[in-house]
């Protein structure tokens, strides 16, 4: 028997295995035929950049943290002026508002960009950074979904 079939059928074998995961990479969770638009956010000490008005349904927000500190990313729905503070001042009682609650990430590193895919109904929202003070010192944006 000759060796040289022994490399091919490795080759075959590695080409299936990486045309597999090309193939699993490319599905999306998102139904054939829809698309979510996407909405550029910018975060920075202490404002939220993003636009006021957003069509309705199905967003990925694409949120860019340009720093210097670590930044949330909260939606609400309702207004900035509707948010309860804690007792400190400094920060939004959201165990007050938790069902308002439509989406939020978690702390993101100056310089990371991360994705909120959210479906957004038509109304008021607030999108705001929770960290302490950064509300307060005004970073939140209240936008309209139509």
């Amino acid at each position: 028997m000759s060796q040289a079939p022994i490399p091919r059928r490795r080759g075959c074998v590695a080409t299936a295995v990486l045309l597999a995961a090309l193939v699993a990479g490319c599905g999306s969770s998102q139904p054939a035929g829809t698309s979510a638009r996407v909405v550029d956010v910018t975060e920075k000490d202490f404002h939220i950049a993003m636009p006021t008005t957003i069509a309705s349904g199905e967003i990925v927000f694409h949120v860019h943290n340009a720093g210097p500190d670590d930044h949330e990313f909260i939606v609400m729905r309702g207004t900035a002026a509707q948010l309860p503070l804690q007792d400190d001042g400094l920060t939004v009682n959201e165990a007050g508002v938790k069902s308002r609650l439509v989406g939020e990430l978690e702390p993101g590193s100056p310089g990371v960009t991360r994705n909120l895919r959210l479906k957004l109904a038509p109304g008021r929202y607030v999108f705001y950074c929770d960290m302490t003070g950064h509300f307060m010192g005004g970073m939140h944006e209240d936008v309209v979904v139509q």
